[in-house]
């Protein structure tokens, strides 16, 4: 088990409203191993981890606990053209100020 990691698994996914059954239908696996991977009866393989890390929108570290911080919001920008990125970065420092 890896200390803080079921902890961080269960508050994540109570931040995002998924159920134990969303998150196993996301990860391929039933809701007893999510299950699990929250009560620390098992540990997640670094493949789920990983995939439970871009489900969160959220680091490795943070879930291991090496990094303390809350997760910064990322945005998914992929298929935006240079032309909307651009508004877009414009739009976030406007909101900034």
């Amino acid at each position: 088990m890896i200390s803080g990691l079921p902890e961080k698994l269960q508050e994540m996914r109570r931040q995002y409203g998924f159920t134990q059954q969303q998150v196993a239908d996301r990860l391929g696996v039933s809701p007893s191993v999510v299950s699990g991977y929250e009560t620390g009866e098992r540990t997640p393989s670094a493949e789920v981890l990983l995939a439970l890390a871009y489900l969160y929108n959220c680091s490795t570290d943070y879930l291991l606990g090496r990094q303390s911080q809350e997760p910064h919001a990322t945005l998914d920008a992929e298929g935006l053209t240079a032309e909307q990125l651009c508004a877009l970065r414009k739009l976030i420092d406007s909101m900034k100020k």
